[in-house]
């Protein structure tokens, strides 16, 4: 007779490296299963993936026993690691802060297909390539000629902006320049005093 599962977890954790400690104990703690013997488990079975980090969906039963199911590493991370940087652009694909070549990507999807929706390795290179793209990694000969484009776009987006900003302040300048030369009423005053006297010559 299969056992009931009462709950499932899932945990992103690095391969090989997990403990009893925060995150796992606090997010397994409560599920009362055996830390120790899950770590264990884990450790051994994603050995062979050290540096990456490993999903995992831990199924739990009424009787506190566990089984779980090791997933593919996030695609990010994939990429990261292949490009040798620890976080990807701020700016999306307007900032390249990496290249990977068609083959490094080709790896990845292979590593990424059982998870992804993909029917094909080629699909699956679309996917891994449009990830990395957005993260700011240029794909040789995949995607270059888009991303010289976007390039040459948020510079051209740049200069204008700095264009706007240098119009502002010459403006702000003008409207300085023209208040303070409102605030100087010597030729109106000179002339009230002028038609003031001819007034009095005219008595």
């Amino acid at each position: 007779m299969a056992k009931n599962v009462v709950k499932k977890i899932k945990l992103q954790i690095q391969a090989g490296k997990a403990t009893p400690a925060p995150p796992v104990g606090t997010v397994l703690g409560p599920a009362g299963i055996n830390l120790q013997e899950f770590c264990t488990k884990y450790n051994e079975a994603t050995r062979d993936k050290m540096g990456d980090i490993v999903p995992v969906e831990i199924s739990i039963y009424e009787d506190r026993t566990f089984d779980f199911v090791l997933k593919t590493p996030p695609t990010a991370s994939l990429i990261l690691k292949a490009a040798g940087i620890s976080k990807g652009s701020t700016k999306g694909a307007n900032q390249i802060v990496a290249t990977l070549t068609k083959d490094e990507i080709k790896k990845i999807a292979e590593i990424k297909m059982p998870d992804l929706n993909a029917y094909d390795i080629e699909s699956a290179i679309k996917i891994v390539a449009g990830t990395a793209r957005n993260m700011g990694i240029a794909v040789k000969g995949l995607n270059d000629t888009e991303l010289e484009e976007q390039a040459r776009e948020a510079e051209k987006a740049e200069q204008q902006a700095a264009k706007l900003e240098a119009e502002l302040e010459e403006a702000e300048e003008s409207a300085r320049e023209l208040a303070e030369g409102n605030n100087v009423e010597v030729e109106t005053t000179h002339q009230d005093k002028e038609t003031e006297e001819q007034k009095e010559d005219e008595e």
